[in-house]
């Protein structure tokens, strides 16, 4: 059976371990000075080296070279010994596997027994956060007075679950994530000393996917590797590990800026159709976005990597986002690349993501597969028939036919000459006034509620970025001349209510399509509980109950 990249090359050598120096330093000092404690806490991210530097401390402090600061040497009968596992006094416990108090007290009792090979007994715990609180209970003596000979260290990915008590009896080192340049950089090594001929643009697809964590990376590159001298390209390992590619990523962004729903949703269905899984889609969705709010935060410096017309495109796209919207659509891609595929559409989640940000239509109409046609729109006429002003020019529109009452297409003019007026671009934009010949409704939910799409593409010719804020508000009631809207997300509520021209906007609009005088009010929509109103028939029921009548003044 072959043997996993990851355990193969896994570093001999405090020096080998990559981007983890903070914590290799002081280890290599505290062993060349002597002082090497007796409990040591490693905290960090998957991945990242924490058993491999426990591993290592165990070498060192067991390791035969009369020199300390040549520790270890990974020569030595003992380094050797414990680098193919054979080293009787290195014992690594799964805490996930064993998390009773037994374990932990059949621990307790055979560590007073001696070393049989080396000069330290050395237990490694992993993810020691799963053991039990009993468990714990039962280490902590041991734990701060183990015999001389006895050397702990424990390994966790969630810190915080880790009792004081345990981390105030240890040497705390937090291991970070590293950098994409380091993962490539070590991946580009592991291929030369494996003889794979790797295409760079794949290799930093790859340490792209491990999000920081080392072993991630180097099981994704194991997952490439193919016939012996074949070559792994960038176009390999999108199949094989179902990513989408750049300029995939950017088109969906792009689509989005421009709220073109058709555009986005061919973009997923286009990379679906080649193999890409949503779920990965989504994960470079966000990555992708995040570093469009990194670089619209912090500026170009933000940017690693990438060619310079990638860079240029982000930067128009961070230019243009609008950062509320940005932050929403990171948490709107987030949840659908964390959420599982259910149902017969996997690729749900994705699609719901990307249109839950697109801004409000105007009305509710069926795009129609002859929308690209020309169609010739019949001007107002005089008594004669003849246009008036006499020209003869026609305007020509992209908008299909009006269907007429029966269903059927309605009948174009294609001969009809109009006014030059009537073909002219440059009108002027809808103005907030009270359609003609259209009663205005009475200001109740009902009302709102069926008039909100009219609402909101009157908000979006104020200002475009209006309805895309408010994708997620809904009315919830009506308190008097008062429109409650209930928003899902505090920031987006906090960010509608600061913009003091959005508030006039929305009370204007809402004022001339119903024909009140209302404002809103903003609340969070898990928090409303509506007014309880009571009416007179309330009180004429209660009065009778109790003997009594309602004198009306």
């Amino acid at each position: 059976m072959t043997q996993a990249l990851y355990r193969k090359w896994r570093p001999g050598r405090f020096d080998a371990v990559v981007g983890q120096e903070h914590v290799t330093r002081t280890l290599q000092n505290a062993i060349a000075a002597g002082r090497v404690g007796h409990a040591y806490l490693f905290a960090g991210p998957r991945g990242t080296g924490k058993t491999t530097t426990a591993r290592l401390l165990a070498k060192a402090v067991n390791c035969l070279d009369p020199d300390p600061r040549r520790r270890p040497c990974d020569t030595c009968a003992n380094c050797r010994a414990i680098a193919d596992g054979r080293f009787l006094d290195l014992i690594e416990i799964d805490a996930a596997s064993n998390t009773g108090v037994d374990d932990i007290r059949d621990l307790r009792d055979k560590i007073n027994f001696s070393p049989s090979q080396g000069r330290y007994k050395v237990y490694v715990v992993d993810e020691c956060h799963m053991l039990s609180t009993a468990a714990f209970n039962a280490l902590l003596k041991t734990l701060e007075e183990p015999p001389p000979h006895a050397l702990f260290i424990l390994a966790t990915t969630e810190e915080h679950k880790v009792p004081l008590t345990i981390k105030s009896r240890c040497q705390p080192f937090n291991f970070r994530l590293l950098t994409t340049q380091e993962i490539q950089e070590r991946l580009a090594w592991m291929a030369k000393q494996e003889g794979l001929v790797v295409e760079p643009e794949a290799l930093t697809l790859v340490a792209q996917q491990g999000a920081g964590s080392l072993r991630d990376a180097e099981s994704l590159l194991d997952q490439l590797v193919a016939a012996p001298g074949a070559t792994i390209t960038l176009e390999r390992a999108q199949k094989v590990l179902g990513t989408a590619s750049s300029a995939a990523v950017r088109a969906l962004t792009t689509a989005w800026l421009d709220g073109n729903g058709a555009a986005g949703l061919r973009v997923i269905h286009d990379s679906l159709a080649v193999g890409v899984d949503a779920r990965q889609f989504a994960r470079q969705m966000v990555a992708y976005l995040r570093s469009l709010l990194l670089l619209q935060t912090v500026g170009p410096e933000a940017m690693a990597g990438g060619s310079v017309e990638q860079q240029a495109a982000m930067l128009e796209q961070a230019r243009r986002a609008d950062r509320p919207m940005l932050v929403a659509a990171i948490k709107g891609f987030n949840y659908a690349a964390t959420t599982p595929a259910t149902g017969f559409y996997p690729q749900l989640p994705l699609e719901l993501a990307f249109m839950e940000l697109l801004p409000v239509v105007g009305s509710n109409q069926l795009a129609v597969a002859s929308s690209h046609l020309p169609v010739v729109v019949r001007p107002a006429t005089n008594d004669g028939g003849r246009p008036a002003g006499g020209s003869e020019l026609l305007a020509v529109t992209s908008a299909p036919p009006v269907a007429a009452g029966d269903g059927r297409p309605a009948v174009v003019n294609e001969q009809q000459p109009v006014r030059p007026e009537v073909a002219t671009i440059d009108q002027p934009p809808a103005v907030d006034q009270p359609i003609a010949n259209d009663p205005l409704p009475v200001a109740t939910l009902d009302t709102i509620t069926g008039r909100w799409r009219e609402v909101m593409a009157r908000l979006g010719e104020r200002n475009k970025n209006l309805p895309a804020l408010l994708a997620s508000c809904t009315p919830l009631a009506v308190e008097g001349d008062v429109v409650v809207l209930g928003f899902k997300f505090p920031l987006i509520k906090d960010k509608f209510e600061s913009n003091r021209a959005a508030v006039q906007g929305m009370n204007t609009v809402l004022t001339n399509l119903l024909g009140s005088s209302l404002t809103v009010r903003c609340v969070m929509a898990a928090e409303y509980t509506p007014p309880v109103t009571i009416q007179k028939d309330d009180f004429r029921a209660l009065a009778h109950e109790l003997g009594g009548v309602v004198r009306e003044s």
